[in-house]
């Protein structure tokens, strides 16, 4: 069977089934999504995750000037040679590549292949180390917009074929399942023809390259045109019936209801609508993507490098990278401190967010020592404070200080928390208050004044991660809490606050 009959049989297959029942599917439009989505309680209590970048740019020289995680885009701009101004990141890049590899003409994006190896990647021991420091789930990239497939696709150009030589997604989900962790997917498939746009120049028919970088369709027209949709339709589903994930985050835009004749929304209600017919009709998965105009009811939404100004009526994803760049890069430096992205994280978490943070791994397969730092320092908290963050739920209010965390995508928090920062959560009638900056003197709590929205008795406190007796009062100024004597060794400080029935 060749190329274009495989990607027709996929779309052929998915058109025959129907679902559970007819009367019990999902239709494919936004409207019955946003009607019967529901997101599972595994993520809901779950919490955390680890989300995985890696692929053919993790293995490029990890001194190359900043390539904003678009190696494969930037590497062919155009730079004349008369061009004497401030270069831009674009052109920066092409020149760096040519002076280090050659002209982008002669060694090509898939000369970087043979580079890519893998040779240290142990996706036992990197998820064991995932969740040894609190994650719950993992989310691998299995194609990024540079068109290749990590693992083994009907697509040519994927990492069984080349490069490591292994079918890495299938690799991380038996780890995920050796220990106990739920398996996510991230693609960025979709905009992959516009991403090699200036790749185009080089390439000929008739060779390999041709299908890399997406010559059969129009870098600019792409979304309307046929062909393209079903493609990205067929691989997208590929990756759905060969690993069965647990979560399908779609980084990129989909087919439209108009120029791709829905089949973004037909692709995620397949996914659910095949999850309910395996599961009695009750939905066991998770679907996420990034676009804000959709009713937040249908899905999951990837809030990215963002934040919540206020507690969400849905559950939503704070996306974060560890690294500086989200594709591995030395130089790459993240400007959020670590006590800032614990803080962050459970403001995300008092709004009804679940956290997902980024690795990005070197070419060999190995975590960084600066990002595995990120990942032990939330480790730590959470072995002191998880109680009061898995199975959580957001409480009356998400908190009170002065720093405002702003709403929307982009644009996430690096500022400095203080002890005047505080965050709630409550689960099994406990209520739970995170200071977000160690403190250094008697804590005041506003929010739970006598009076207000806290309508029980408080019948004991308790400092999360010690068995130091804790002095407390309460009055119409706020709860008055003790500086503790000994503060556990965690970058923020939980009480839990036991409540009368």
């Amino acid at each position: 069977m060749n190329y274009i009959n495989r990607i027709l049989f996929s779309l052929l297959s998915v058109g025959l089934w129907m679902g559970p029942t007819r009367g019990q599917e999902i239709e494919p439009t936004w409207e019955s999504l946003a009607a019967n989505y529901e997101v599972p309680q595994w993520f809901v209590d779950g919490k955390i995750g680890v989300w995985f970048h890696w692929g053919i740019s993790s293995a490029a020289d990890e001194n190359r000037p900043n390539d904003g995680s678009h190696y494969g885009r930037r590497m062919y701009s155009v730079v004349p040679d008369d061009y004497s101004g401030e270069l831009g990141m674009s052109e920066t890049l092409t020149r760096w590549h040519t002076e280090r590899y050659g002209h982008p003409s002669e060694f090509g994006y898939e000369d970087l292949i043979p580079l890519f190896k893998a040779e240290k990647w142990d996706p036992d021991a990197l998820v064991k180390f995932a969740k040894d420091n609190g994650a719950r789930f993992i989310m691998p990239v299995a194609c990024h917009h540079d068109n290749f497939d990590m693992y083994d696709s009907f697509h040519p150009w994927n990492s069984l074929n080349m490069g490591p030589k292994r079918d890495t997604l299938k690799e991380w989900k038996a780890a995920a399942a050796k220990h106990g962790l739920k398996f996510g997917v991230s693609t960025h498939l979709y905009w992959s023809p516009r991403f090699f746009a200036n790749a185009r120049k080089y390439q000929k028919p008739g060779t390999p390259e041709w299908t890399l970088f997406n010559m059969d369709f129009d870098p600019r027209g792409y979304a309307s045109q046929d062909s393209w949709n079903e493609h990205w339709y067929a691989r997208c589903w590929e990756i759905i019936e060969k690993y069965d994930p647990d979560m399908f985050n779609n980084d990129a835009p989909y087919p439209k209801l108009g120029s791709g004749k829905g089949l973004g929304v037909k692709l995620f209600t397949d996914f659910v609508n095949r999850d309910l017919k395996e599961n009695d009709g009750k939905q066991t998965v998770v679907l996420s993507f990034k676009d804000a105009s959709v009713d937040r009811s249908a899905f999951t939404y990837n809030l990215e490098r963002g934040g919540a100004g206020e507690i969400k009526p849905e559950p939503w994803m704070w996306a974060t990278d560890l690294s500086g760049g989200w594709f591995y890069r030395a130089t790459a430096v993240n400007r959020m401190s670590i006590p800032v992205m614990v803080g962050n994280a459970v403001d995300a978490i008092s709004k009804n967010g679940v956290v997902m943070l980024n690795v990005a791994l070197k070419g060999d397969g190995t975590i960084p020592e600066n990002q595995a730092a990120y990942l032990t320092a939330f480790g730590d908290f959470l072995a002191t404070c998880g109680e009061g963050i898995y199975g959580s739920r957001p409480w009356k209010t998400f908190g009170e200080g002065p720093l405002k965390v702003k709403d929307g995508r982009q644009g996430e928090n690096r500022q400095d928390f203080s002890q005047q920062d505080i965050r709630f959560t409550h689960k099994d009638g406990v209520l739970y208050a995170f200071v977000l900056a160690r403190p250094t003197e008697d804590i005041l709590i506003q929010t739970l004044a006598d009076g207000g929205l806290l309508d029980r008795e408080i019948a004991n406190i308790k400092l999360l991660g010690s068995d130091e007796k804790i002095q407390w009062k309460r009055s119409h100024d706020g709860l008055q809490i003790s500086l503790p004597k000994q503060l556990p060794d965690a970058l923020v400080t939980g009480f839990a606050i036991e409540l009368n029935q």
